[in-house]
């Protein structure tokens, strides 16, 4: 009896799912009948407009060619009736003249002829029917005026309803990534005269293979598109790849998207590690100001922390320190840099490639430094004074200047200051250069051969920065880097 009640029970179940499985379907059904009735209501309005242009479009045209055969009909007219009424008159006077000449002839009076045939002589040479054009001035021909629409009637006779576009394919071959601009081209399987525009999707990922089903990013759409070619520009590359697809449209509906496509989009992505900064320096996310009171509230929050014997993982004083978006890094429980050492380091490390990322800083701060340091730096090591460490250094101390420098060595470097710079690093190359971010003019390079990965470091102190990252090597410095490959550097002196 129990057996039988749970078997029934599975089939009520069973029953009550398809049922309402089928409620649903139904209700789709009532949905896309209603639908199908305004969407044929809305296709049918169209269609009537369109016949209705079309229908305007012929009557304006017909009035048009009646208006220029009525206005040749009238000018013809005007020139032949003009003809008509002077050989009329030409003839008429002609005929007076012959009558004339007649009696003329019959007359008896010896002296009287002899004056009339002079007379007679004179007025048929002033006579206008020898001065008359017997052609006519105007043809009665219209046939210049003759229309053949059979071409266009065989026109109209194939307008149909618009097909759906057929789809784009990507031309990955044709496709191009750098300085943070991606162009994307496309064709269609034939051309199609019918269509009007396309539209572009792209998504960020940093998987390379087919979609997942939960995507981090969402598709960014542009539309509009009025050729087979589009370029995004001013990107930052915050993941490794980029995913397109593309549909073309004509007035009345869209085809289905092309087989999407994967571009590798790399770029140098790090953001600012607040764990390794000076205490007074304010870290958030890419950007640093220096903040003179920090140093004493952290001291402050440290010695109420060993008064209640907190745990240095769990200190105040670290977690209002840490950026909420970085992982704190194993050294939790002391200051990353201290004393005069007003320095804050990247998160991630250089240990292969070519890499370029730029900072703006401000030119007020009495100094600034931007480079790259290896992981041993000292906790008291300031920028560009330990073989640890190669910067640009910026001093409005006592007057400004701009050096370089390396191993407690500077250069002075003889150019403009600029408001942004951009680092470029050649770790196999062991090349560390300095560029003019706006004009891309070299600065200064650095060659030395790197042991160890670098990581980028900056120091900065009353005044602040931030960093632009997720950038593509520029093709300027690219090409700038392989005609200075083969020279010597003249910065030898500081590597």
């Amino acid at each position: 009896m129990g057996d039988q009640k749970e078997s029934l029970r599975k089939i009520t179940t069973t029953l009550a799912l398809k049922n309402d499985e089928i409620t649903n379907f139904i209700c789709c059904l009532k949905q896309s009948l209603e639908n199908l009735e305004g969407n044929s209501s809305r296709v049918q309005e169209d269609l009537e407009t369109e016949f209705s242009s079309l229908h305007s479009v012929l009557d304006e045209l017909k009035d048009s060619m009646v208006t220029r055969i009525k206005q040749e009909r009238a000018c013809r007219t005007y020139e032949l009736q003009s003809q008509l009424s002077a050989c009329s008159k030409a003839l008429e006077s002609s005929e007076e003249l012959l009558k004339v000449a007649n009696q003329t002839l019959c007359s008896p009076e010896a002296d009287d002829f002899t004056q009339a045939a002079k007379d007679i002589k004179d007025s048929v040479t002033m006579a206008p029917a020898f001065r008359l054009s017997l052609k006519a001035k105007a043809s009665d021909s219209m046939s210049h005026m003759m229309v053949d629409f059979t071409q266009e009637r065989e026109m109209l006779q194939e307008i149909k309803f618009l097909p759906v576009p057929a789809t784009p394919e990507i031309l990955v071959s044709e496709c191009q990534v750098c300085d943070n601009t991606v162009t994307v081209q496309w064709a269609l399987p034939e051309p199609d005269t019918k269509i009007d525009h396309y539209d572009l999707e792209h998504r960020r990922t940093n998987h390379e293979g087919p979609p997942r089903a939960r995507e981090d990013y969402p598709w960014m759409v542009v539309e509009g598109i009025r050729e087979t070619e589009y370029t995004l520009t001013g990107l930052r590359f915050y993941t490794r790849y980029m995913t397109f697809r593309v549909k073309a449209c004509n007035k009345a509906v869209a085809g289905e998207f092309s087989e999407l496509v994967t571009l590798e989009t790399h770029a140098f992505l790090f953001k600012l590690d607040a764990s390794s900064s000076h205490q007074n320096l304010k870290v958030e996310d890419l950007s640093v100001e220096w903040d003179s009171c920090a140093g004493k509230v952290v001291q402050d929050i440290r010695k109420d922390k060993n008064r209640t014997n907190q745990s240095p993982m769990h200190s105040p004083a670290r977690t209002a320190m840490n950026s909420p978006k970085r992982v704190p890094s194993a050294r939790v429980g002391r200051d990353r840099f201290t004393a005069e050492s007003y320095t804050v380091l990247g998160d991630t490390f250089i240990d292969a490639g070519q890499q370029y990322w730029e900072v703006r800083f401000d030119k007020e701060s009495k100094a600034f430094a931007v480079g790259l340091a290896l992981r041993n730096l000292g906790r008291f090591d300031q920028l560009g004074k330990s073989n640890a460490s190669w910067c640009i250094h910026l001093n409005n101390w006592l007057h400004q200047s701009l050096t370089a420098k390396h191993n407690n060595k500077a250069r002075t470097l003889d150019c403009p200051i600029p408001d942004r710079i951009g680092v470029y690093c050649n770790y196999e190359e062991g090349a560390l250069s300095f560029y003019n971010a706006r004009t891309k003019t070299l600065m200064h390079t650095f060659r030395t051969k790197f042991t160890q990965p670098v990581i980028p470091a900056f120091s900065v102190w009353n005044g602040s920065f931030s960093v632009q990252t997720g950038l593509q090597v520029p093709s300027a410095v690219q090409s700038g880097q392989r005609k200075n490959s083969g020279t010597s550097s003249s910065n030898a002196s500081l590597t």
